[in-house]
């Protein structure tokens, strides 16, 4: 039996690991929070404590550390889900402090059975550019945790000692996570131009089984649905659907046009992305 260990099991990781389980694969799953553990032993998930920590060179205590190597334990694949939290933070303070964690990590990895790593990054790497973007682009992260992911990208991609895959999803949506939700009711939005880069819950869990399914490593995937209405356009017809005062777009049009393409995952992974989800 296939077993995979998902770092972080929220959000995302969590409803993921219900259905790789469901699929028959066994799943170890990391929370920081020790509230969590029964709620994740409950879903099926073998349960484990895990918290990195961004001190270059060690691992906080000792408990920690078998943790850590306990969660890796006759994985095969390993998912990295968490992230870089650094805007509440000051950026100098917060410098380097993901790739930290992800750079401790990567030792465990070493010394475990994992031969293959799925990092979940963004596609904020690519900063504002007024382009269309493929996996061809060069990153150029304008914000730190942007920068931090690229970093990561970069130290896990070079490592030899196993496979990765780095996977960029746009905005991330849901049932319950919808940025219409936060811009309800407000007035002078920007870039009300902009094409939206967004990819839904389902189609994320459906990319991942799908890149582990077809043993897709050492690649680069852009993950964002082929739906591009403006920004205006779309979230007030979401706002109206979902019975929402409607946001006010500044009369000031942007030229930021930046569209990210998911050509690469619809031809190499043969994905089709669930679009009346959106």
């Amino acid at each position: 039996m296939t077993k995979i260990s998902i770092l972080g099991c929220g959000w995302l990781g969590f409803p993921l690991a219900k259905t790789l389980i469901a699929k028959g694969i066994s799943i170890n799953g990391s929370t920081t929070s020790e509230n969590k553990l029964s709620i994740l032993k409950d879903a099926g998930i073998n349960p484990f404590l895990v918290i990195l920590s961004e001190v270059q060179g060690t691992i906080e205590s000792e408990s920690i550390s078998k943790n850590i190597a306990d969660f890796l334990a006759e994985s095969d694949i390993l998912i990295i889900d968490i992230p870089p939290k650094l805007r509440a933070v000051d950026p100098n303070a917060g410098k380097k402090a993901f790739v930290e964690k992800i750079k401790n990590l990567i030792p465990f990895i070493e010394k475990s059975t994992v031969k293959k790593v799925l990092f979940v990054s963004s596609t904020s790497v690519y900063g504002d550019d007024s382009n269309i973007i493929t996996e061809e682009t060069i990153p150029n992260p304008d914000t730190e945790s942007g920068k931090q992911l690229v970093l990561t990208e970069k130290l896990l991609q070079e490592n030899q000692n196993f496979e990765t895959t780095i996977l960029r999803f746009g905005g991330l949506i849901g049932e319950d996570r919808h940025p219409v939700k936060f811009l309800a009711g407000k007035e002078n939005l920007e870039n009300p131009d902009a094409p939206i880069n967004l990819i839904h819950l389902n189609d994320c869990i459906g990319i991942i089984e799908e890149i582990v399914n077809q043993s897709k490593w050492n690649d680069i995937f852009n993950a964002v649905a082929p739906f591009h209405p403006t920004r205006e356009a779309f979230y007030s017809q979401k706002a109206i659907k979902m019975n929402l005062p409607e946001p006010k777009f500044s009369s000031e049009k942007s030229n930021l046009k930046k569209v990210i393409s998911s050509e690469k995952i619809e031809t190499i992974l043969n994905y089709k992305f669930r679009l009346d989800e959106y």
